[in-house]
């Protein structure tokens, strides 16, 4: 039993190290390294019981005490494409009318909902300045 044991960490181990190196996103380090202590926990003949109750163990406190220097080391907000469009120009499609939800503008060829930012209603045909990007909504303003 000992021996099954040494190789269920290895493979949890290593399968562990594996999607750490392929995701790149620090999501299995801790609990590689919880399965590398129950390696060696294995290894001296400890229960199963001691192996599992250290192995969680382990990779919580490594989770707890580590993911904030990780989010910190890694930044926090993450780009997308549509942030890109943040200070573009934008054609009112549809009327935009904050108290009604309505709105639609194109940008680039792409027909999005568009919000007022100051909740003043946009009409038709007007130019604005796309202010932010909220899912699938453009947040935006009239050009001065």
């Amino acid at each position: 039993m000992v021996g099954i044991m040494v190789i269920l960490w290895a493979c949890a181990m290593i399968a562990g190290i594996i999607i750490e190196i392929v995701t790149v996103q620090f999501v299995s380090i801790w609990f590689a390294c919880g399965a590398a202590v129950s390696l060696i926990l294995a290894g001296i003949g400890a229960s199963i019981w001691a192996q599992l109750s250290v192995f969680v163990a382990v990779s919580a406190l490594l989770l707890i005490l580590t993911r904030p220097f990780v989010s910190r080391f890694r930044g926090g907000y993450v780009r997308t494409n549509a942030d890109l469009n943040i200070g573009r120009t934008a054609v009112v499609t549809e009327d935009v009318r904050n108290e009604v939800s309505s709105g639609r503008a194109k940008i680039g060829g792409v027909s999005w909902i568009a919000v007022s930012e100051d909740g003043s209603p946009i009409d038709k045909g007007d130019v604005v300045v796309v202010k932010a990007v909220d899912g699938a909504k453009l947040i935006v303003s009239k050009k001065a």
